[in-house]
């Protein structure tokens, strides 16, 4: 099976930078589209930004003009760098993939994997 881990996540102050990397590892064939969520306490877990294999990006509203998501095709990750952060920036950041998986010698089916997360907290 394949596993999403994710790194980088840790404290800063508001207006500081962190870069959140996502790898990918296990029988993997190809990654198709990944993405970005977070979920901070007591809320529903939102999308932060998603990229498809060919490099097109989107972002929520609140992220725009701050985060950026893109991708290393050969290492197998994903990447989310965090700039400009608040306070309201604060949960645990997950990532997301849908994975080409090598199931046999001869198929392969895509599943959609979720990493554990890694925890952002911005405060002074």
């Amino acid at each position: 099976q394949v596993q999403l881990v994710e790194s980088g996540g840790g404290w800063v102050q508001p207006g500081g930078s962190l870069r959140l990397s996502c790898a990918a590892s296990g029988s993997i064939v190809g990654i198709d589209d990944m993405g970005w969520y977070r979920q901070a306490p007591g809320k529903e877990r939102d999308l932060v930004a998603t990229i498809t294999s060919g490099g097109s990006t989107k972002y929520a509203d609140s992220m725009k003009g701050r985060f950026t998501i893109y991708r290393d095709d050969a290492k197998n990750t994903v990447y989310l760098q965090m700039n400009s952060l608040k306070p309201e920036d604060s949960a645990v950041y997950c990532c997301n993939a849908l994975v080409l998986v090598r199931e046999s010698t001869w198929s392969s089916r895509y599943r959609e994997v979720w990493g554990q997360g890694t925890l952002v907290t911005v405060s002074s």
